[in-house]
C-alpha cells in the first residue's frame, strides 16, 4: 500500500500542538488514537496510568546509549522499530504525557516530529491534571500485547543539532540561544545534580509570546538546550506555541557542552 493510502483509519485532529484532558477524555478510546507515556526517572513505573497509555521509554530504548551523553536520540532504523513495537502508525494521533506535568512528555513532542511525525501533542498538566480532573486510572500491570504499526521515521535535518551549530548560532546576532536549566545550575552556583521533577502547565500563548519576546528580542532563530536535551524541549514546545517556528534542539545540552573542551564556559550571573 503506498504512503498516501493509509493501512488503518486515521486518528482524530489535534487542535494543535498542546491538548487539555477533556480533549483527551473525549476521544479516549477512538481508532487511531495512541496515549504514550513519556515519564523519566522517579516518575517512571507509577502504580496509576491513563487507561491504554503505552511507555515511551526516553530513558531506556528511545535514548541512543552507545556514548556518554544521556538522553540523545537513536537513529532513524531504532526508532521506527521501538514506535512500531508500540504499536504507532503513521496514521495514528499520538498523545504524550508524563507523571510530572510538562516535563519529558515535550521531549517525545518533539522527537516524534524530528522524524517527521506531525499527528502528535501534549497532554497539558500531565498525568497529574487528569487524576486532579477524577478521569480514570487503570493499574499499570502489563496490559494486552498491541499489534505492531507501521510508522516509518523520516528524519527532518536542523530540528536537533550538535555543539558545532550551537557555537554558529552563538556567533549568529540573528539567533539566540535559550538554556532551559535553573538559573543558579545556569550560572554555576550550584553542583549539577539531577533531583525531583517540578509539575507544571503551559502558560497561556500570549504570555508565552510576552516570555520569549523579552528574551528573544526580534530575533526568530532560537536553539534550545537544558542539562541533557529533555527540558529544552519543553522551551521549543513553549516556542511553538509562543508563534516561533524553526527552532532546534540542542541534543547533547550541558552534558556535552560542559565537558572538558575548547568550547567557551563563563561562570556567574
Amino acid at each position: 500500500m503506498g504512503d498516501d493510502v493509509p493501512a488503518y483509519p486515521s486518528g482524530p485532529e489535534l487542535p494543535g500542538p498542546l491538548v487539555g484532558v477533556d480533549w483527551l477524555a473525549r476521544r479516549l478510546g477512538r481508532p487511531g488514537l495512541v496515549v504514550l507515556d513519556a515519564s523519566v526517572g522517579a516518575h517512571r513505573g507509577g502504580e496509576r496510568r491513563i487507561p491504554g497509555a503505552r511507555a515511551f521509554d526516553i530513558d531506556g530504548a528511545l535514548s541512543d546509549h552507545s556514548g556518554p551523553l544521556p538522553h540523545t536520540m537513536p537513529g532513524a532504523g531504532r526508532f521506527t522499530e521501538e514506535l512500531r513495537s508500540l504499536g504507532v502508525n503513521g496514521s495514528d494521533t499520538v498523545v504524550v504525557h508524563d507523571g510530572a506535568g510538562i516535563y519529558s512528555s515535550a521531549r517525545a513532542w518533539w522527537m516524534l516530529r524530528a522524524m517527521g511525525f506531525d499527528r502528535v501533542a501534549v497532554l497539558d498538566g500531565g498525568l497529574p491534571a487528569w487524576a486532579d480532573a477524577g478521569l480514570p486510572l487503570e493499574d499499570t500491570l502489563p496490559g494486552p500485547a498491541v499489534e505492531p504499526g507501521d510508522f516509518t521515521a523520516r528524519p527532518r535535518p536542523g530540528m536537533f543539532v550538535g555543539a558545532d551549530e550551537v557555537a554558529a548560532a552563538l556567533a549568529d546576532p540573528a539567533a539566540v540561544v535559550l538554556d532551559a536549566r535553573a538559573r543558579e545550575r545556569f550560572t554555576g552556583t550550584v553542583a549539577e545534580p539531577r533531583p525531583g521533577l517540578r509539575a507544571g502547565r503551559m502558560r497561556p500563548a500570549h504570555e508565552l509570546r510576552a516570555v520569549f519576546a523579552a528574551l528573544a528580542g526580534e530575533r526568530e532563530r532560537l536553539v534550545v538546550s537544558c542539562g541533557s536535551g529533555v527540558t529544552a524541549c519543553v522551551l521549543a514546545l513553549g516556542a511553538e506555541l509562543a508563534g516561533y517556528r524553526g527552532q532546534a534542539v540542542y541534543d547533547g545540552s550541558w552534558s556535552e557542552w560542559g565537558l572538558p573542551s575548547r568550547r567557551p564556559v563563563v561562570t556567574g550571573a
